[in-house]
This record gives structure tokens, sequence and C-alpha cells, in this order.
């Protein structure tokens, strides 16, 4: 490569030409932007940084192999989308997300119901150490629930997000807690400590904003409509306790530390097992034959796992029940499979490709080097971090590497102010881990709007907590509040 530095105004190009375009697709496709017009933005703008690179005399080899590494990375996020597809669809027809339905409707109140969803899912999460795992499998049936009962799917999830990434922060579990600690050199438990400090204000002002958003949207559903809708799902489905035994086994397995992506696995199969034991006529509805055989059962399961299903006159019934309006009519009872991920992992695709190339031909560190300047204070310093991470996720589509660069880019400045490492540490989990969800084409964002099946924009104003958190990092920096120094 040539020994001349790509300079920083020509550097942000592919940069602005992608949100112009990300802009645009917005306004052209609406919620709709992860069916194409997002993949092709990110492939037009990756093109752009490789003509840059190559005007600058980087090997196209170089590109090529930047781009394939990138990609490489996202393997085993794109398996688990995957088994994530196939897990809703046989967990579906097993009766395992109508059970949890049928009981979340029987036992939560509507006006506590974001409040309680928060506490759920951040319970969940910090056992499990697991956001994904926890939003594919008990977030999916509370936004059913929560949808059954007329509230906007947008706050649902920022509820189910919100306190699924309170665990994926805390959890000792968790993979991007334990990489934030190590790379910073700081011992996990002094690392989570030292996060409860802006965690635990974060997650209160949270839970405090859905308890009266709960109680400002009145539903208006009576007893008599939630009584009907739990007789029309009893109808259709075998609805009994013992169908937890399921999410509980996959819960259990993954506390004890068991990789997610055969833990899914796991949980896929025993969903198969029990639609074949418990629900015999829906796994032959699914499998479109008339008799019960063992290849009608083999197809209908085969068919929940890999495509649609989508029990339509039965979510018919339950909108009408409950009285909720066209624009607002929702598939609880529906899932799209392995097939149904396919955009997702497309776009997680091309935004490998994208990152790829601004790694490869420079063109991140161009951008990434003057940033530092900027870091003059303590407060500043804590404020460049924290914008670093975002940028880093927006740029590169990954979470990780929202965590990784800047641990390497400011781990040398946090020391020459003084500053104990467990500083770098939570700015880099308060900003890297929680705003990933929150950008359509990063690997997270596109993940959850897949699994949740709402466009990232929809969420993205109801993740209090993912939005709190970078504010109220950069706030503690510049009011000086529990920040740690190092000894002299």
């Amino acid at each position: 490569m040539n020994d001349k530095k790509i300079s920083f105004l020509l550097a942000t190009t592919p940069i602005i030409l992608l949100v112009i375009l990300l802009i645009l697709n917005v306004v052209l496709y609406g919620d709709n932007t992860l069916g194409g017009s997002n993949q092709m933005a990110l492939l037009l703008s990756g093109a752009l940084a490789v003509i840059i690179g190559i005007y600058y005399k980087v090997k196209w080899k170089r590109i090529i192999e930047g781009i394939s590494e990138s990609i490489k990375s996202i393997i085993p996020a794109m398996i688990m989308l995957l088994l994530i597809g196939s897990l809703s669809g046989t967990w579906l027809i097993s009766g395992i997300i109508p059970t949890m339905i049928y009981y979340g409707l029987k036992i939560l109140n509507p006006d506590i119901f974001l409040f309680a969803t928060a506490i759920i899912t951040a319970i969940i999460s910090v056992s499990t150490g697991s956001s994904w795992s926890t939003i594919a499998t008990v977030g999916l049936a509370l936004l059913s629930i929560g949808t059954a009962i007329g509230l906007p799917v947008g706050i649902i999830c920022g509820a189910i997000i919100s306190g699924a990434y309170f665990g994926d922060k805390m959890s000792p579990l968790s993979e991007t807690t334990n990489m934030a600690s190590g790379l910073t050199g700081v011992d996990l438990f002094k690392h989570i400590k030292h996060m409860m400090y802006t965690t635990i204000p974060s997650f209160i002002i949270t839970i405090i904003l859905f308890l009266f958003i709960g109680f400002y949207y009145k539903t208006d559903i009576s007893d008599e409509q939630i009584n009907l809708a739990l007789n029309l799902i009893s109808n259709n489905f075998v609805i009994t306790p013992w169908l937890f035994i399921i999410p509980i086994i996959v819960i259990y397995i993954i506390i004890k530390r068991t990789p997610a992506i055969p833990a899914l696995f796991l949980g896929t199969l025993l969903g198969a097992f029990a639609a074949i034991i418990l629900q015999t006529d829906i796994v032959i509805q699914v499998s479109g034959l008339t008799e019960n055989t063992f290849m009608a059962q083999y197809k209908g399961v085969l068919n929940a796992m890999v495509g649609d299903v989508n029990f339509s006159s039965i979510n018919d019934q339950i909108n009408n029940i409950f009285k909720i309006n066209e624009a607002n009519r929702s598939n609880l009872l529906k899932s799209s499979g392995m097939l149904g991920m396919m955009n997702t992992i497309l776009l997680m695709i091309c935004a490998m490709i994208f990152s790829g190339s601004i790694q490869a031909t420079g063109i991140l560190k161009s951008i990434a080097d003057p940033i530092t300047a900027y870091a003059k204070t303590e407060g500043g310093l804590i404020a460049t971090t924290a914008s670093s991470c975002i940028f880093f996720n927006i740029t590169t589509s990954d979470q990780y590497m929202s965590i990784v660069v800047p641990s390497r880019m400011f781990a040398k400045s946090y020391k020459d102010k003084g500053l104990s490492p467990e500083n770098l540490s939570r700015t880099l989990e308060d900003s890297g881990t929680m705003t990933s969800v929150l950008i359509p084409w990063n690997s997270c964002g596109a993940t959850q709007s897949a699994v949740l099946g709402v466009a990232t924009i929809s969420y993205l104003p109801f993740c209090f907590f993912n939005l709190i958190s970078p504010i109220m990092t950069i706030t503690y920096g510049y009011l000086s509040i529990k920040i740690n120094r190092l000894n002299k």
C-alpha cells in the first residue's frame, strides 16, 4: 500500500454516501428497507471505499481478504439466526408460544405489562447472559401478549429489548461483558460492580417510564374479551403448563454455559418432538396432507422449521375480539422459519462487505486517528470514547468491533490521565453494547428486527435503557461521578 495516508475528508465520503442512501431508502420504502434497499446502500458505499483504496494503491487481494475476514466473523451469528427461525416455528406448532400467550393473558395486568416485560426479560437475560436467546424465546411470547391487549408493537419491543440488554450488559455469562473486561484488563466482577453505578439508575428510569406509559395507554380490554381469546387458543391448541419445561431446559443449559447454538438447536428439536406428541392435528395441518402418517409429521415439522406458518384465521379472530384496527393488526400465531431470516442474513453480509472494505483500505484508520485528538479532559475522553463506540457500531456493523477498536484506541489515553481501566470498560459497554441493537444494518439491530418482526426504526425511540446508558456514562464523566483513578 502507498505510504500516502487517505485524508480525513476523503475517508468520510463512503460514510456520507451510506447515510444519504439510507435516508433515501427510509423515505422511499418506509419499514420495508430490509427487503433489499439497505443491502444495496451498503454495497454501493463499500464499492466507493474500494475505489478510493485502489486509487491509493491498496492491492485487490488485500481488500478481498479483509472482506472475507469480516464476513467470517458473523458466521456464528448467521447460524444463530437460522436456528432462531426454526425454533420459533417448532415452538409455535408445539403449543409452547400459544401456552405462553395463554397464561400471559391470564396473569399480566395491561397497566403494568410494559413494566413487567422489562423486569422479566432482564431477569432471564441476567440468568442466561444472552439478549438474543431471551428475545427469541420469552421476548416473542411477551410481544404476542402485548399485541393482543392492544399495546403498540414498537413500545412492547422497546420494553423487551431494554430488559434483555440489561442482562446482556450485567451478566457474568455475557460475551460482551467478558470481552470488555478482558480487553481492558479489568477483573470481571470489578467491571460489573463499576457498571452498576450507571446501569442501575438507567434501568430504574427505564422501568419508571414504562410504568407511566402503561398507565397512559388505556387498552379498554375487558375480562370477557380475554376469556374469548383464551377459549379460542385452548380450542385450537393443547395448552398445558408441562410445555414450559422446554424453555426452562433451554434457559437452564445456557445458564450452565452451554453455547447458544447447540442450546437453540436442542430447543428446536424438543419443540418438534412436543409438536408430534401433543399437537398432532396442527402438525398435519401445517404439512398440507390429510392423514396422520410419519411422512405427514415429518413434513409438518420441516415446514415449520424452514418456511412460513400462519394460523391466519385464528389471528383474525383474535384481532376481532380485541378490536385491533387494520393498521395495528397482529399475527400472534405466525412464524417465518429459516427462510424468514434470509433478508436479515443478506443485510449482515452486505454490512460486513462495507465494514471489510473500509478497514482493508485504511479508511477506517484515517477516520479513527483524529478522533483521539478531541479528548482533552476526563469528561471529553469519556464522551469521545462513547461517541467512537457508536460510530463503530454504525460503520463496522458489528457490536464486537465497537468494543475492540475503541478499547485499543483509548487505553493509553485513560492511563495518561490517571484513570483506572474500569472507566474505559464501563464506557465501552454503556455505549458499544447498548447501541448496537439501535442500528438497522448492525448485526444486532438486523437480528432483533427480524426475530421480532418489527422495523428497527419502530422500536428505537422506546429502547429507553439503550438510549439512556451512553448519556448516563457521558454525564458521569463530565460531572466526575464515580470515576475511579489510578493510585499515584
